[in-house]
């Protein structure tokens, strides 16, 4: 069963606590596995369960609809459009000179460049052990630990970025760095999505988004190295 909780229980993003629990059981008749229905999925009655587990609580219903709402195509389009004009303002003209360079590689680019690494190097072994078993409430924890570890890392980064504008000699290398950013954005919250109903799609896209940024992640690292040559 794909999509997300709304849908998985078939009712609407308006829908009142009760029609949530009427929709909840019409479902988890229709799909149990000990039911004599043809309809019966272990699987389904899974994401059934898990959607109702969230929906029927107000306080995690309420971050889950601004999960959706961050998610949407609209925020995604509005945050570019913030980090296109936000790395536009580090484009202004600075004094060039080779000591400026070297400042802003040692001091923002290098340590940046660690933060990402850290980021990303991780998820791989990280979704090896969580696909032992996704519902496993210990496995899931460690993933969730670590995708923490990787937003207090990532507002660390942006924090530098933000700190110091770019020589105009490294303007392609702080263009690189600020869209790796913006997917590894796009990416935690693809997988903090995955957490809360174990969509493979939110997985993959996450997984994506960060392959996305490891490429311009190596894309600012060689343009960095020719310009310290």
């Amino acid at each position: 069963m794909t999509g997300n909780h709304y849908q998985t229980l078939e009712i609407s993003y308006k829908s009142t606590p009760d029609e949530i629990k009427r929709a909840y059981r019409r479902l988890a008749r229709q799909f149990h596995p000990d039911s004599q229905n043809d309809s019966a999925s272990h699987d389904k009655i899974v994401a059934i369960n898990a959607a109702y587990e969230i929906l029927s609580d107000p306080r995690l219903r309420k971050d889950y609809d601004n999960q959706l709402i961050a998610n949407s195509p609209e925020k995604r389009a509005q945050r570019t459009a913030t980090a296109q004009a936000n790395y536009h303002r580090y484009k202004e003209a600075v004094q060039e000179d080779e000591s400026l360079v070297k400042q802003w590689y040692n001091q923002t680019y290098s340590p940046i460049n660690r933060l990402i690494g850290q980021i990303i190097r991780p998820l791989k072994r990280q979704i090896d052990h969580l696909s032992a078993d996704p519902f496993d409430d210990q496995l899931m924890a460690v993933f969730q630990d670590y995708l923490e570890t990787c937003r207090q890392k990532l507002d660390r980064a942006k924090t530098l970025f933000s700190q110091r504008p770019n020589p105009t000699k490294m303007a392609k290398v702080a263009a690189s760095l600020y869209y790796c950013l913006n997917h590894l954005t796009d990416g935690l919250e693809e997988l903090e999505t995955f957490t809360l109903n174990y969509d493979d799609r939110s997985l993959h896209t996450g997984q994506e988004m960060f392959r996305m940024a490891q490429r311009l992640q190596v894309e600012a690292k060689q343009i960095a190295s020719q310009c310290q040559n």
